[in-house]
């Protein structure tokens, strides 16, 4: 993948981002989990695209990851994102499958693990929590200039990361169960030691402090298994925001890429401007992503501004008023506040889910909506 540059502040063009996509494959015929992912990437590998895409597997081979370019702006990244999606379907139907993004498995399955060394060191080392570990996220990298900025950074987007989640849940069902959760998927990556929000930070020696101290306990294998809501990036010069579910719609995916970078740019702006970042405890944070997990959009929502539970359209406009100055620097106020109106009117891909499922309750009806989402 090319390189992150920070342009902020210097040309007028805005920071980079690039968007990493999990999602599931189905045999084209019964819409049911398909363990074909190594078949489609050396497919893929057969038929490179030019577009700087990568096509990479997950854990289990009933999951694929799509890695797009990095961009400048909200058009390019719909596009990017719609891209890569055709060219995942397009090597997993060679390979007799479709690739739905669905961030949980709406069908019973049982996972196939990608038979590499350090898979097979997870499954012995973490037993039931890997064979369970079939979801699929959206990761969002955002150019940084250095890692000071990174960890000031980190340090300031903590409390609204539970409503990027919020904004993304698209994982109602579990192995053919309606889950009462709109992301699942949140609260089954939980369960690994090293996930969910972090302490504030401070510096990045204390950032590397921490990393080092998990590393020397043995719990994480190593610093990809750090698996922090957000984090500096172990490859890129960039924050990877890891919070998200794999978003049903592209247009969504792609305007939650745009509030996260702009998230970003308002707290690298606060940084330099001498703000502190919010003192918000690790519990409370949990709680508040607990509570995002549990009802989206469709509830309550804790406000990162007054702490309290309010209406999920309250804390969402906070959001959009937070970082205003930041997608108006780069044109795209107009455009995101239109997609996320429609987002709270339609519903997130969760409610999508239920209202296929609501006529039937076949989960092929979930899976071919979903499909047709996907790749809309």
């Amino acid at each position: 993948m090319p390189p992150y540059p920070n342009t902020s502040g210097t040309d007028g063009r805005g920071r980079t981002f690039g968007v990493e996509e999990e999602l599931l494959l189905v045999d084209a015929e019964t819409l049911e989990c398909a363990a074909v992912s190594r078949d489609v990437v050396r497919d893929h590998d057969r038929h490179p695209a030019d577009s700087g895409h990568r096509i990479t597997t997950e854990l289990q081979q009933e999951q694929i990851e799509v890695a797009g370019p990095p961009v400048q702006g909200l058009a390019e990244q719909l596009a990017a994102i719609r891209q890569g999606r055709a060219l995942l379907d397009a090597a997993a139907r060679r390979a007799g499958a479709r690739a739905v993004a669905l961030a949980s498995p709406v069908f019973p399955a049982r996972p196939h693990l990608v038979p590499q060394p350090r898979y097979e060191w997870l499954r012995e080392r973490y037993g039931l929590v890997v064979d369970e570990q079939l979801t699929c996220g959206l990761h969002v990298h955002v150019g940084i200039s250095d890692p000071d900025e990174g960890v000031a950074v980190l340090d300031r987007i903590r409390g609204w990361l539970p409503v990027l989640l919020a904004l993304s849940v698209n994982s109602p069902f579990w192995y053919g169960r309606d889950t009462g959760f709109g992301s699942h998927r949140y609260q089954t990556w939980s369960r690994w030691p090293t996930a969910g929000p972090d302490e504030l930070l401070g510096t990045v020696q204390e950032y590397d402090r921490r990393c080092a101290a998990l590393l020397r306990s043995g719990v994480a294998l190593d610093r990809g298994m750090l698996y922090f809501d957000a984090r500096l990036s172990a490859r890129y010069p960039t924050v990877e925001i890891r919070v998200a579910d794999v978003c049903l719609e592209a247009e969504h995916a792609a305007v939650l890429a745009v509030l996260t970078r702009a998230l970003v740019e308002t707290a690298a702006a606060q940084w330099r401007a001498g703000d502190p970042a919010p003192p918000t405890g690790v519990r409370q944070l949990r709680a508040w992503s607990w509570q995002a997990s549990a009802s989206g959009v469709d509830g309550a929502l804790v406000s990162p501004v007054s702490g309290a539970a309010a209406p999920a359209a309250g804390v969402v406009a906070e959001l959009l008023t937070h970082v205003r100055p930041a997608l108006e620097e780069q044109g795209e106020q107009e455009s995101v506040a239109g997609t996320v109106a429609g987002l709270l009117r339609g519903g997130s891909g969760a409610r999508r889910q239920r209202e296929a499922w609501a006529a039937r309750q076949d989960p092929r009806d979930v899976v071919r909506a979903a499909l047709e989402a996907t790749h809309r």
